[in-house]
């Protein structure tokens, strides 16, 4: 990405739109929100991931004269358009989640504060990028969690749609619990642990299996994992697999990790026969590492069936999130500044309920249960409320307000997690290694009440509004009701 200038990836109706506002002198600033309305696999929370990408595309956005040509032949801009494009900068606000934050549906994930033509061109790719590490870094942490604490191998670059869906998935997927990552290139440039052992091309290009595990053995006796299904897996493999790891134990050869990968068959038959095969030789420590089409459902079926495998290495399903394709992340006008630096609340209707927007100039606050630091609820309010812990704190639906929770003062703490990103253009955020955001993430999870976590079923996290919100959008709802009659 940084060696790419990414300002035209955009969709064409943003700079349409901005050329409209450019001839017709509107240029207020506004306020646009990204947020998603339902989290991927009707899980119970969800992963920001994204952030440091669209700081990157933000600060190098710029229309170079390559760009303003292709644009002129177009033939649908104006030269005093194309003419304020060859001096665009940024100059706006963004605010946004920190990267390896659970997220839910509704709330701002990332802010856009700034002049509407800046806004609107800036919208497709912030979704671009959001959408797609967000949603890989959500399905790797629901695999993760399935693994019961067993380590994630992400195996799915060969799978992926295309070199950026690869390089950017992988990373999303350390952050959402992966231990590591085949992809090369990912390791080299975000720095996190590559993983791999051999195709089953290694051994069919050897005279025979024993031979090939012999010669893998002597090239990688620190971290010797040999794949015993290419051939029979309980009458070859692991008979071979056990005589090479006798063989390196006679000659005093103690690798930092070893054992036998399954890629094919009944994962957990396969995987408890070898593992008491592994035993009754003395290898009780080797790793019995498992692929073949795994996602979070599969491994859940496979530990209540009592599988041996202790390592995980997971390709197509996690890196394309094939059952669940797209986050669903929009990004929606809020609230636009009047003259006198007021920030008017926006709303758009559907006669969808779920499509209605929350107004305003906003910012989220997390509620923590003081005694255990679990999560109680975000609560999304105005950008300029304030709120006292000493005080009670009323919580409602605000879809079904007779659901409501009080929280008495000194029993909960607050976090604003809406965090700023760019100021009048200039970046004021340093984005944590990738490795930072990661054990940031896994901290993140532990605020989750067990019932969250869960696969199926999970229990929703509540996101509130404050009451001024709340009154706010009431009232422009009731307005634009009436409007309408008239």
């Amino acid at each position: 990405m940084n060696s790419r200038n990414l300002t035209l990836l955009t969709d064409l109706y943003e700079l349409t739109m901005m050329q409209g506002y450019f001839e017709t002198q509107e240029n207020d600033t506004v306020v646009f929100d990204v947020f998603f309305r339902e989290n991927p696999n009707k899980g119970g929370y969800s992963v920001m991931a994204g952030l440091e990408q669209v700081i990157e595309y933000v600060k190098n956005l710029n229309f170079s004269y390559e760009d303003v040509d292709y644009l002129r032949g177009l033939g649908i801009f104006s030269e005093d358009f194309l003419q304020y494009l060859s001096g665009f900068h940024f100059s706006g606000n963004i605010y946004a989640i920190p990267e390896g934050t659970v997220i839910f549906p509704k709330e701002p994930l990332l802010k856009v504060v700034a002049p509407i033509m800046e806004a609107q061109l800036v919208e497709t790719a912030i979704l671009n990028i959001i959408n797609h590490q967000s949603l890989i870094a959500t399905k790797a942490s629901r695999v993760v969690y399935a693994a019961e604490g067993n380590g994630i191998m992400e195996f799915g670059l060969r799978r992926a749609q295309g070199p950026d869906a690869g390089l950017y998935g992988a990373r999303a997927a350390i952050i959402g619990g992966c231990v590591g990552t085949s992809n090369v290139l990912a390791g080299q440039i975000f720095d996190v642990p590559v993983m791999g052992t051999h195709a089953h091309s290694w051994i069919m290009s050897f005279k025979d299996e024993y031979t090939a595990f012999k010669e893998y053995a002597r090239l990688y006796p620190d971290a010797c994992t040999l794949l015993v299904d290419t051939y029979d897996t309980l009458k070859s493999g692991v008979p071979n697999a056990i005589r090479v790891f006798q063989e390196m134990r006679a000659e005093g050869i103690r690798p930092k990790s070893y054992g036998i990968r399954l890629d094919s068959g009944d994962l957990a038959y396969l995987s408890k026969k070898a593992r008491k095969m592994l035993d009754e030789a003395g290898f009780t420590d080797a790793v019995i590492a498992a692929s073949n089409d795994l996602d979070e459902l599969l491994i859940h079926d496979l530990k209540v069936q009592g599988a041996a495998i202790t390592s995980w290495g997971v390709g197509t399903n996690l890196i394309t999130s094939k059952d669940c394709p797209s986050f669903g992340g929009v990004y929606k006008l809020a609230a636009i500044q009047n003259a006198n630096g007021q920030f008017i609340p926006k709303i758009k209707i559907s006669e969808n309920t779920e499509k209605i927007t929350n107004p305003g100039n906003k910012t989220i606050f997390r509620v923590y249960d003081k005694e255990s630091g679990k999560m109680r609820a975000d609560l999304i309010c105005f950008a300029d409320e304030t709120f006292d812990e000493s005080e009670d704190l009323l919580l409602f639906d605000p879809n079904a307000t007779w659901k409501k929770t009080h929280l008495q003062g000194g029993t909960y703490t607050l976090r604003e997690i809406l965090q700023p990103i760019f100021i009048n253009g200039e970046c004021k955020y340093q984005s944590p290694s990738v490795k930072e955001i990661a054990a940031y993430c896994r901290k993140e999870k532990a605020t989750l009440w067990d019932e969250t976590m869960r696969l199926f079923n999970p229990h929703k996290v509540y996101v509130d509004l404050s009451q001024k919100l709340y009154d706010t959008k009431t009232a422009l709802l009731n307005e634009m009701s009436k409007s309408n009659e008239a």
